[in-house]
């Protein structure tokens, strides 16, 4: 018994595969054989211009045939070109490196200062919102401008095309 998926040939012998295009090129030679032995036999015009017709459908069958190949076989090289370029981006599954420019990496690093202020202020909202007094309330209320005025100018630096300057005001830590 032999397991699934064996790459030994079977015992009998090796398979014959033919496609279709080969098929369709053979029938075509036998037809103009067949053509080409009528005619020389019959030695009439009607045979020869029979003959004639089916070289042309021969030549235009070949043509077709070997230039589909042609341009398989060239699809198939430009498929696997691409598909080992889009592999050597990226390996495994993980995305390919990016290189980040200056301009890049100072607005990610100025967008993580502005969520590290909009975390310290969320800390001092927490810290004085159970409170009473005057100076809890007014520490909240800097808060709470300080978080809208840093969201503002961070989502300003995401979208720069936005066509508003960036808020002001006094920013207390």
């Amino acid at each position: 018994m032999e397991p699934l998926g064996s790459k030994s040939a079977p015992a009998q012998g090796k398979k014959i595969t033919i496609n279709a295009s080969s098929l369709s090129l053979a029938v075509m030679v036998t037809i103009f054989l067949v053509a080409v032995v009528f005619a020389a036999n019959q030695n009439d015009v009607i045979g020869w211009f029979v003959v004639v017709i089916s070289l042309g459908w021969l030549l235009l069958s070949a043509f077709l045939v070997f230039g589909l190949k042609r341009g398989a076989a060239k699809m198939t090289d430009q498929l696997k070109a691409a598909t080992a370029a889009a592999a050597s981006r990226g390996h495994a599954g993980e995305p390919a490196a990016v290189v980040i420019d200056e301009a890049t990496r100072n607005r990610d690093l100025k967008l993580d200062h502005s969520f590290k202020i909009i975390q310290v202020q969320t800390k001092v909202v927490n810290d004085y919102r159970g409170q009473d007094g005057d100076e809890a309330a007014g520490m909240v209320d800097r808060a709470l401008e300080t978080i809208e005025i840093t969201a503002s100018n961070a989502r300003g630096m995401m979208k720069p095309n936005r066509g508003t300057e960036p808020m002001t005001g006094e920013v207390i830590d």
